[in-house]
């Protein structure tokens, strides 16, 4: 498989996460939804089974990491080229920036419907719930090292029953990290994934929607998963090599 091809994988596959991501808290939050109020167990929910839809469409092409705390932990410990790092984290941050816009297109009423513009930057990015960014940072390195430990684990070429269950049980990873480690802050676990809707909230002409919260969003979800991925990673590994 070529490196453009590659590329173009996590790209689409990024896409397809923020799409069905960004979308269920979209269908939660902002009024005149059919799906408003529905709660927190629907849209963890709903991101696991956005990662495990992304992961199935282009996992055989990429190994869909859509996300570059899962590349760049990988890469730390051997288990990926550094050659790849750069090209796999534009194409994710490109695919997370525009599955923000459509779901801003399907949703571009119910954005004009809501007053709240903590409501509507939070369909793109996250918010934390008490704001104490050394906290905050901390929470986010911790949930994306458990992240990448349990991909690292579900992976493991001996658990021989995993074969192809394995994006559905990243998606259900994904759901138990959400329920159990989201309620801080809202659970990033994933530079793109924030940066890239963040940077769609700024652009887009959203009326009433407030700040974009750049002095959260340029440290936090950004730096605290690509901490805790090669944490995660190098701690995995470490286990693995006592065995």
């Amino acid at each position: 498989m070529s490196d453009l091809a590659k590329y173009v994988a996590e790209f689409f596959g990024t896409m397809i996460l923020i799409w069905l991501g960004d979308g269920v808290v979209a269908n939660v939050v902002l009024n005149k939804s059919k799906g408003q109020n529905s709660g927190w167990i629907v849209i963890t929910a709903g991101w696991g089974f956005a990662v495990m839809v992304g992961a199935y469409t282009v996992g055989w092409i990429s190994g869909a990491h859509l996300n570059p705390a899962v590349t760049i932990g990988l890469a730390t410990i051997g288990k990926f080229s550094w050659s790849l790092v750069p090209g796999y984290i534009i194409a994710q941050v490109l695919g997370a920036f525009v599955g923000a816009i459509i779901v801003y297109l399907m949703y571009m009423d119910h954005y004009a419907a809501t007053e709240d513009p903590t409501a509507k930057l939070g369909t793109f990015a996250t918010i934390p719930a008490i704001r104490k960014l050394g906290k905050n940072f901390m929470t986010e390195a911790f949930g994306t090292a458990m992240l990448l430990i349990g991909i690292l684990g579900i992976t493991n070429g001996n658990n021989q029953l995993v074969g192809g269950l394995g994006p559905l049980l990243i998606g259900l990873l994904i759901w138990a990290i959400g329920l159990s480690l989201g309620g801080p802050t809202g659970y990033a676990i994933n530079p793109a994934r924030d940066f890239g809707p963040r940077l769609a909230h700024a652009i887009l002409p959203i009326p009433g929607k407030g700040d974009s919260d750049w002095g959260y969003g340029l440290i936090v979800p950004i730096f605290g998963p690509i901490v805790g991925g090669i944490l995660g990673a190098v701690v995995y590994q470490l286990i693995m090599s006592i065995h």
